[in-house]
C-alpha cells in the first residue's frame, strides 16, 4: 500500500493532475515480471523501451540498425507504444528498463520519490552557426487565425488566453516557451495548455482549436507543409545547448544491478548520436523510414557521455521558482549519477 501511494504522488507531480487511469497503470509495482518473453539465445542482453515512433527514435534507430548495440553485446527490445504520461511509471513498474526525459521532467519525478538517475547525455541543442532545422523546437502559428501575429513577442497583443500544445507538463514544450515568453515580454500566465502528441499538433493548428504549436523536427515539414508561419525556435530561449538536453535514465535498482551494462548502453549510444550528427540525411531518411511521417530533419545529439551538473541548473531553477518544486529541497546532482562517463 505504501509503494501505491508513493507512485500516485510521483504521478501527481508528473502530470499536476491525478488520471485515475494513469495511476491504475502504474501502481502495480510488486508486479515486475516483464509483460514479453524476450529472447536471449542470441547471447545479447536485452534492453526494453517503449516503441519510438515520436522525436526521440532517431538515436534509438540509428544505433539499433547500424549495429552499434550489438557490438556492445545488447539488443533493444520495443515493448509497444507508451504514452508520455505512462513512461516513467512504465520504468517503476519493470515494464521497461530505460527511457529518455528532459531534466525537468526526471526532477518532478524524483521530487515525488521516483528511484531513477539520468546515466548519460541525449539530446542537445545545436550551436547557432549550425543548421538551424536541427534545433530542439519551432514555434507555429497558423496565418489565417492571427494574421497580426508575426512575432512570439506579438502573442502578448492577444486579448484572449493563448492556446499552446504540449505532449504533458513539466517538459521541454512549457520550460522553453515560458523562458522565451520570459525574454519576449510576455506573460506566462497568457498560456493555456491543451495537450496532445506533436502529430496531431498540426492539425489542431490548422483548424484554429490552438493559438501556437511548438514542435520538434521530424514535424517541422509537416507545419511548412500546411501553411503554418514559425514564430520561434529554441535557440530564442537564450539557454544554448541547455535548451535541448535530455538523459537516458534507469532505475536506481537496475543501475546497481547492471553497472557494465550500463556502461555499454552509455558507449553503444554515444557512438550512434556520433554517427547521427555526422550523418543527418542519412539519420533523417532512418528516422522517417521508422516513425512513418515525413521528416524535415532529426534533433542534434551529444558526442560525449561526460555529465555537466551546470547544464541542469537552469532547468532546475525555473522548476523552483515557479513552485513546481520546493526551493533546495533538490540539487542538479541528484538526477544524474556520473559512474559510466
Amino acid at each position: 500500500m505504501v509503494i501505491k501511494k508513493r507512485l500516485k504522488l510521483i504521478l501527481i507531480g508528473l502530470l499536476g493532475i491525478a488520471f485515475s487511469g494513469t495511476i491504475a497503470y502504474g501502481a502495480n509495482l510488486a508486479n515486475q515480471q516483464q509483460s514479453a518473453t524476450v529472447d536471449i539465445s542470441d547471447g545479447l542482453f536485452p534492453i526494453r523501451t517503449w516503441s519510438k515512433t515520436d522525436c526521440s527514435s532517431t538515436p534509438w534507430v540509428v544505433t539499433d540498425q547500424l549495429g552499434f548495440f550489438k557490438e556492445e553485446g545488447l539488443k533493444v527490445v520495443y515493448t509497444g507504444d507508451t504514452q508520455p504520461a505512462q513512461q516513467i511509471p512504465s520504468i517503476l513498474n519493470g515494464d521497461n528498463d530505460v527511457g529518455s526525459a528532459h531534466p525537468n521532467t526526471i526532477l518532478v519525478a524524483v521530487n515525488g520519490g521516483a528511484p531513477i538517475k539520468g546515466v548519460v547525455i541525449g539530446g542537445i541543442d545545436p550551436m547557432p552557426e549550425q543548421d538551424p532545422k536541427l534545433r530542439h523546437m519551432f514555434w507555429y502559428v497558423n496565418p489565417e487565425k492571427t494574421p497580426n501575429v508575426h512575432t512570439f513577442a506579438d502573442l502578448q497583443k492577444l486579448e484572449s488566453k493563448i492556446k499552446t500544445t504540449a505532449t504533458t507538463r513539466n517538459i521541454c514544450t512549457d520550460f522553453l516557451t515560458n523562458s522565451i515568453a520570459d525574454r519576449t515580454g510576455v506573460d506566462r500566465e497568457k498560456f493555456e495548455w491543451v495537450t496532445m502528441p506533436d502529430i496531431q499538433a498540426v492539425q489542431a493548428l490548422k483548424q484554429g482549436m490552438v493559438t501556437v504549436s511548438s514542435v520538434h523536427p521530424p514535424f517541422y515539414k509537416s507545419m511548412e507543409d500546411a501553411g503554418m508561419v514559425k514564430i520561434a525556435d529554441s535557440l530564442d530561449a537564450g539557454l544554448g545547448v541547455v535548451g535541448g538536453l535530455t538523459y537516458y535514465y534507469f532505475t536506481d535498482d537496475f543501475i546497481a544491478k547492471n553497472p557494465d551494462i550500463i556502461r555499454r548502453f552509455s558507449r553503444a549510444m554515444a557512438k550512434g548520436q556520433k554517427w547521427s550528427n555526422e550523418h543527418p540525411e542519412e539519420a533523417r531518411k532512418m528516422t522517417e523510414d521508422w516513425i512513418k511521417v515525413p521528416v524535415n530533419a532529426t534533433h542534434y545529439y551529444a558526442t560525449s557521455t561526460t555529465i555537466d551538473e551546470s547544464q541542469i541548473d537552469p532547468w532546475l531553477h525555473d522548476l523552483e521558482e515557479y513552485n513546481v518544486i520546493p526551493k533546495g529541497k533538490l540539487k542538479s546532482s541528484d538526477i544524474v549519477i556520473h559512474d559510466f562517463e
